[in-house]
C-alpha cells in the first residue's frame, strides 16, 4: 500500500448569519444531502463515522469510510482528526477545520482539508492520483458550496481574497 494525500483550502464570505451555517455543518443528517459522494455518516459523541461511495481511483475501486474525532468550537470552529476505533485500519482519513467569524454582509467560511489514502498503487502513480484526488475533492467542493447556498437561501458567495 502506499499512502497518497490532497490539500484544499477555500474561504469565502456568505451572505448568511453564523448560526444558521452552524447547524448545517453540525448536522451528520444534513450533511450527506448537501455532499456529493458522502451517503451517510455515523455519529458516536465526538467521533463521526463517514462512509463514501464507490469511487475509482486508476482503476482500484475503493469505498472509503473513516472515523474523525470532531471538536467543535461552539458557533466559531469545527476541527477534526483522524482516529479510527482500536484494532481497526482505515485507509482513508481526513484532517481539517472549518472556520466561521461574523463579518460585514454575512459570515467568513474558511474550510481546510486533507485527506489521505491508502492504495495498492506504486508510488509512481502519485502525480495521477493526487491530480484525480484534487480534481474530485474540488468538484465536491463546488457542489457542497452551491448546495449550501441554496439550502441558507442564499445567492452567491464571495470569494475571499
Amino acid at each position: 500500500m502506499t499512502r497518497f494525500s490532497a490539500t484544499t483550502e477555500s474561504e469565502a464570505v456568505v451572505a448568511a448569519d453564523r448560526a444558521a451555517i452552524w447547524k448545517v455543518l453540525t448536522d451528520p443528517v444534513l450533511l450527506p444531502q448537501l455532499t456529493p459522494l458522502l451517503s451517510r455518516i455515523e455519529t458516536d459523541g465526538d467521533l463521526w463515522r463517514w462512509h463514501l461511495i464507490k469511487l475509482s481511483v486508476l482503476g482500484v475501486g475503493i469505498s472509503p469510510v473513516f472515523t474523525e474525532r470532531m471538536v467543535f468550537d461552539e458557533g466559531r470552529r469545527i476541527d477534526y482528526t483522524h482516529e479510527p476505533p482500536k484494532g481497526v485500519t482505515e485507509r482513508t482519513g481526513a484532517e481539517g477545520s472549518y472556520m466561521l467569524s461574523d463579518v460585514e454582509g454575512g459570515t467568513h467560511l474558511g474550510i481546510s482539508l486533507t485527506l489521505d489514502v491508502d492504495l495498492p498503487l506504486p508510488r509512481l502513480a502519485a502525480p495521477g492520483v493526487t491530480a484525480v484526488m484534487k480534481e474530485t475533492m474540488a468538484r465536491m467542493g463546488d457542489r457542497f458550496s452551491a448546495n449550501l447556498l441554496q439550502h441558507l437561501g442564499v445567492s452567491e458567495a464571495r470569494r475571499s481574497q
